[in-house]
């Protein structure tokens, strides 16, 4: 059991650094090349798309790093676990209290000042989420020798 939720995290975890990077250097930029006519069904879009694409990623994720508290990998001292989880929670708070409004003002129309914030607030994430990745590889690979 223990080594399948270390599969698992490590696996949700990487796949979330790789999108959220996708996102931040790629996706978001994009916004602000959509028309004015057309941005608003795009943002909505953008929602309706991305939430399956991130959503079940994310509760794996979100799962296995507690779990992760009852089967700490050999070798690997508990705080840093919990580094780990307290990394996940940052990247939680930060969609939640950051980025999810801004989507909810883009919905309305697009508004150079929130994307700009988006685009700005996001790197919480995605620096939250690489530290995370980084961390958990080291989890699977590193404490081993």
């Amino acid at each position: 059991m223990a080594n399948l939720v270390l599969c698992l995290n490590l696996l949700s975890t990487w796949y979330m650094v790789g999108l959220i990077w996708m996102v931040q250097c790629v996706h978001y930029p994009l916004f602000a090349k959509v028309s004015a006519e057309n941005y608003v069904a795009y943002q909505q879009l953008h929602e309706r798309y991305i939430t399956p694409v991130v959503g079940v990623p994310m509760l794996i994720e979100i799962v296995t790093a507690m779990l992760l508290l009852n089967f700490v990998p050999k070798g690997v001292p508990v705080a840093w676990v919990w580094t780990a989880l307290i990394l996940l929670i940052v990247a939680w708070l930060s969609t939640a209290f950051l980025q999810v409004p801004c989507h909810s003002k883009l919905n309305i129309a697009f508004d150079d000042v929130v994307h700009r914030r988006l685009v700005n607030t996001n790197w919480i994430r995605t620096v939250s989420w690489t530290a995370r990745g980084i961390l958990v590889a080291w989890f699977v690979f590193g404490s081993r020798t």
